[in-house]
């Protein structure tokens, strides 16, 4: 495959611009994990090449547990993409947190149940590291970016990953509030794993739509939608001149994930895994 680019962009379509970019095109990829949610959208935009991943699918029509993110983030790796910046939309778990707010969180509490999150199984075994989920680097130039432009930035926080569609019971909500967690959504976990495995840096911009049901008003998917639309706006700005600053220069740890973490023999894994992964360990092995 010819096409390649730096930076991707996850989250819903209405991030999407595709009229700062040119020589627009769209790609379907194949992985050994089956298709990427929907076609990818590449484009330059000054001498970065840029490509937008829409998360459920065109028309939002693949749920949180069944993304197969797996195949995302492969199809990502596959293009050489050095940065993802994902974009969320999150319940807010403290008063401070407002609608319409804006959080660069630092950590991930897994709530999920029932989703595949790593490459590495049948016939090989990796144990990396994944103390510090988001990258740092790329988090800390985002939230500079954001608050250059004014925006109302929280930085660092931590994103419990609950399985959903549905949303938190108000025990549920209440518990996760009281354990001192930030905002709360769906689709980090296993984006943020796969990214590690695969080497890419994975920051988010999360956007606060609700306070969850902890708060006095509870979560309707009208409110959430209409905080959503809000919310597109800013993270369009935000990415922009993301696009445009992020050093794609790496300094961070993300680059070398898999360095001393493949723990099966090489001699022991299977050819065809080794075939079937080559993009992810093949300079490991």
């Amino acid at each position: 495959m010819n096409e390649k680019a730096d930076i991707a962009i996850i989250g819903g379509s209405g991030i999407y611009d595709a009229s700062i970019l040119d020589n627009v095109r769209e790609v379907d990829i194949d992985t050994p994990f089956g298709k990427p949610s929907d076609s990818i959208t590449i484009g330059e935009y000054g001498d970065r090449t840029v490509c937008f991943l829409p998360r459920h699918g065109k028309g939002h029509r693949i749920s949180p547990s069944e993304l197969n993110s797996r195949a995302n983030i492969f199809a990502l790796k596959k293009l050489g993409v050095k940065r993802i910046i994902a974009a969320s939309a999150v319940g807010s778990l403290k008063e401070e947190l407002a609608p319409l707010d804006i959080v660069i969180p630092d950590q991930i509490y897994d709530r999920t149940k029932s989703r595949p999150s790593t490459f590495f199984e049948d016939g090989i075994v990796v144990h990396m590291g994944f103390a510090d989920p988001f990258c740092p680097e790329a988090s800390s130039s985002i939230v500079d970016i954001a608050k250059s432009k004014g925006y109302n930035v929280k930085e660092g926080g931590t994103y419990v990953c609950m399985e959903g569609p549905q949303f938190s019971t108000r025990a549920e909500s209440r518990v996760y509030k009281a354990l001192g967690f930030d905002i709360i959504g769906m689709t980090a976990i296993p984006e943020a794993k796969l990214a590690r495995e695969a080497e890419i840096c994975y920051t988010m911009i999360a956007t606060v739509t609700d306070y969850d049901v902890w708060h006095e008003e509870d979560v309707t998917i009208e409110k959430v939608i209409e905080n959503a639309m809000k919310n597109e706006a800013a993270v369009k700005d935000i990415i922009v001149d993301c696009i445009e600053k992020l050093s794609l220069d790496r300094g961070c740890m993300c680059k070398d994930a898999l360095a001393g973490a493949i723990t099966t023999a090489a001699d022991m894994i299977p050819y065809e895994k080794k075939r079937m992964l080559e993009p992810l360990i093949g300079r490991h092995l």
